[in-house]
């Protein structure tokens, strides 16, 4: 199998299993909590080899996932502390565990040097070599990445009910006994067992980016949970795929390029999402302003409609000065106005019609 398209599948299993329980971190509101378990992975991986002095144990991933969950218990801890607001902690308890991790690897391992763009960006170009043995047999990592995969997308289909009403409606989900506070520990044990699994290949950069970016853009795009679940899902696979072929053709980074690659996406994503994108905003807020204009124009009409002013505040060429606005935007408002039966022209002025009337009447609450 050719070597961009070996690693592209190896980066999108990556993705699309962070993405499932990076679905439910996005709707909690606790995207960056990715963020922290992936930098004090590190600490938990210096205490296990402590205990077991061999880098090839796997004894280190249990150690790394113990120390994402500690993370979480430590910013639950602080927070309900009343001291301490939820990012503040966040931040505290990230920044003092990673920066333990890199102290004890100083102090205590000689000749370590750690690089900084492997403990940033990770080595996905190695993801693809066995590291771990079982009965004997190479163990490639991608299989241990497709086990995290499958089980992420097994406990999602058989707790949806419990994630879905913990998430949106704590409250209730106390109320009929489904315990919030386990459900929310065991999705961070999910969140800390992926992101230990993916960090070795993509590191910590690219473990937010597959956890967040993808169920952000999602989010946009739909309000049904198993809908923004899948497109999450698609999204991160997307963009696996691009960046890493982008890497290769650029000759570049790999995590760097994927990276670029979510960020773009996103970006698409927050520009052309319907009803939530920025370009479908723009079009609603020009669409409410023009909405306003008309409907200030028939108010002003029907407030002098049957009075002595009548014939000169409803005059089209001095119209502009009663409302303030400048000649061109009268011109234009009354030309919609006009267009969607509001108004009529009289001459040289403007009568309201029935439907003019009617919308005042329904603004305005009069009969």
């Amino acid at each position: 199998m050719n070597s961009v398209v070996e690693l592209s599948l190896v980066l999108a299993v990556v993705a699309a299993a962070c993405a499932l329980p990076g679905t439910f971190l996005v709707l909690r509101r606790g995207a960056m909590t990715s963020d922290a378990i992936g930098h004090v992975l590190l600490f938990g991986i210096v205490l296990a080899y402590f205990a077991v002095r061999d880098l090839d144990s796997p004894w280190l991933l249990f150690g790394a996932a113990a120390s994402g969950v500690l993370a979480v218990v430590l910013v639950e801890v602080l927070e309900k502390s009343g001291r301490v607001k939820a990012d503040a902690a966040l931040g505290l308890v990230f920044a003092a565990l990673f920066a333990a991790g890199v102290l004890m690897v100083s102090v205590s391992v000689k000749n370590v040097h750690l690089d900084v763009d492997q403990v940033l960006l990770g080595q996905p170009e190695a993801a693809r070599d066995p590291r771990w043995e079982a009965f004997g047999a190479a163990v490639p990592p991608v299989w241990i990445l497709g086990a995290v995969l499958a089980l992420n997308l097994l406990l999602v289909t058989l707790f949806f009910k419990e994630l879905k009403l913990t998430t949106f409606d704590p409250g209730l989900a106390a109320s009929l006994g489904f315990r919030p506070a386990v459900v929310h520990y065991a999705l961070m044990v999910v969140v800390s067992v992926t992101a230990v699994a993916a960090f070795d290949a993509v590191g910590p950069v690219l473990v937010v980016g597959f956890f967040v970016v993808p169920a952000a853009a999602a989010f946009l795009l739909t309000d049904r949970l198993a809908v923004m679940l899948a497109l999450a899902a698609l999204f991160g696979v997307v963009a696996a795929f691009v960046g890493t072929f982008a890497a290769d053709a650029l000759n570049t980074t790999t995590a760097g390029a994927v990276a670029v690659a979510l960020g773009v996406l996103f970006a698409a994503v927050l520009l052309a999402a319907p009803g939530r994108g920025l370009a479908a905003q723009a079009v609603q807020r020009l669409r409410q302003k023009r909405a306003f204009h008309e409907l200030m124009l028939t108010v002003h009409l029907a407030q002098h409609e049957g009075t002595p002013e009548e014939a000169e505040e409803s005059r089209a060429a001095s119209l502009h000065a009663h409302l303030h606005w400048s000649p061109q935007r009268t011109a234009a408002v009354v030309a919609r106005a006009t267009r969607n039966g509001f108004v009529v022209r009289t001459g040289e002025g403007l009568k309201l019609t029935d439907t003019g009337r009617a919308k005042v009447r329904e603004v305005l609450g009069g009969k």
